[in-house]
């Protein structure tokens, strides 16, 4: 199994802890991410060995390679999978993400744009993307949470209604206070986070001159923007309308509840 995987993730794969980071991520720039995991900044150690480096983290190698086969075996539900579950485990998905954006890819981003050491080709706009990548993460983590006070909230109060838990009266002001619909309005004008790092990088182009470190900086912030659009996908077309359905179906039982009185 060990031998099948090295095949696939880790080509030319004989002797892997005697060769170096830098051989090791440039076949496969995920094994930085996997470095990273271990507290270990692979930009800093490039011309060590695996052993070397694994020695003075206290890893073993094959730690490492098992986070990397878990990581690449690792299967995100589709849209068709999610939607046929309820609301609450939706919500719960979403969670998971938002941590794992804020606790494991942005820090991991946030390490890597401060400490690479660019050629004097990319200074400047390394010396930029210093400058704006953390007001990016600033703006994101804001949203995040504004998002799971706002919406994740108006769905537990929600629920909260349909199992009447608030009285008539109480249930009504919620109801009257801002709809799921404007809120998801102004969810769409979130959606593109990351178009001025993609302006500042040129969309992230590279030449035959450009570094490693770069080449994976850069890789990795395609993947996190490409998480960010699968993300607000499931929100948009997912979440958001079976909240507005939820929220409709409660204000109908509302409605039966007072012509009831």
């Amino acid at each position: 199994m060990k031998k099948f995987y090295f095949c696939i993730y880790m080509p030319n794969s004989k002797n892997i802890p005697k060769r170096s980071i830098t051989e090791l991520v440039k076949e496969n720039y995920v094994f930085a991410a996997v470095l990273h995991h271990f507290g270990i900044k692979f930009y800093l150690y490039g011309e060590k060995s695996l052993e070397e480096v694994c020695k003075k983290f206290k890893v073993k190698p094959i730690q490492l390679m098992e986070v990397l086969e878990k990581w690449a075996s690792n299967k995100e539900p589709s849209s068709e999978e999610l939607y046929l579950h309820p609301i609450e485990v939706l919500v719960e998905y979403l969670r998971k993400k938002h941590y794992h954006f804020v606790c494991q890819q942005l820090p991991f981003l946030s390490h890597m744009i401060a400490g690479i050491q660019p050629s004097e080709a990319y200074k400047g706009l390394m010396d930029d993307l210093n400058l704006m990548f953390p007001l990016f993460v600033d703006d994101f983590i804001h949203h995040i949470h504004e998002e799971e006070n706002t919406l994740f909230k108006r769905i537990s109060l929600l629920h909260q209604i349909e199992n009447r838990q608030y009285s008539l009266l109480d249930a009504l002001k919620i109801l009257e206070a801002k709809p799921t619909h404007d809120m998801a309005l102004e969810h769409d004008a979130h959606d593109d986070e990351m178009e001025g790092i993609r302006k500042l990088t040129d969309n992230y182009k590279i030449n035959k001159n450009t570094g490693i470190e770069i080449k994976v900086l850069y890789h990795h912030l395609q993947e996190f923007e490409k998480e960010l659009i699968i993300h607000a996908r499931i929100e948009n077309d997912l979440l958001f309308p079976k909240v507005i359905e939820l929220e409709k179906e409660v204000k109908r039982k509302i409605q039966i509840q007072i012509q009831s009185n």
